[in-house]
């Protein structure tokens, strides 16, 4: 019996697993790392306006009664905190294999900088940096148009979400709270 749901699982939840970890080649390296350099007010001060934002308290948020009790009502067996339903947009790189995050990487952070523009230890040195072609090619995210960004968005600002209600999501608003673009003096 064993040997049948060991092959069971071969054929189908490993492929599946698999294809997850190969979606992600980059280690994860944390806010703390990117905002090593994206922190100067010459480069945009990047790190502090995601500190203030929402996106660093949503793994938090994960550990109040209030998150509970939508879980609960949502009808989840657990608790927010140990929910892939909720852990999947609150926690930058919950379900990425732990050999792609490097030591500094928290999950506690919640919404980190490569929940958006990819996991960034390939492209974090100043060298690669310095060259944007060279840094997307090393995974940075990098948006180009609003569409683009919006549809990243989406990903999780959906009516999947508990909390989200598309009569008050307009994402042009939500962007200008957390716009973070490096300025055109430093690039």
């Amino acid at each position: 019996m064993f040997k049948k749901i060991a092959v069971i699982f071969i054929l189908f939840a490993a492929p599946a697993l698999m294809a997850q970890d190969s979606l992600v080649s980059h280690s994860f390296v944390g806010a703390e790392t990117c905002g090593m350099c994206h922190k100067s007010e010459k480069q945009g001060e990047q790190i502090v306006i995601w500190k203030a934002s929402g996106h660093s308290k949503a793994y938090e948020t994960l550990k109040t009664a209030a998150a509970d009790s939508i879980a609960k009502a949502k009808g989840l067996s657990t608790n927010a905190i140990l929910s892939e339903a909720c852990l999947k947009c609150h926690v930058s790189g919950y379900n990425i294999n732990a050999s792609l995050k490097t030591a500094k990487f928290k999950m506690e952070d919640g919404v980190q900088c490569e929940t958006c523009h990819g996991a960034g230890a390939d492209f974090k040195s100043l060298k690669v940096m310095k060259d944007i072609k060279v840094a997307e090619k090393n995974g940075l995210r990098v948006f180009k148009t609003d569409e683009e960004r919006v549809a990243l968005c989406k990903e999780c600002h959906n009516s999947e979400s508990p909390t989200f209600d598309s009569s008050k999501s307009d994402f042009s608003e939500m962007w200008n709270k957390i716009k973070h673009d490096i300025p055109k003096s430093s690039k």
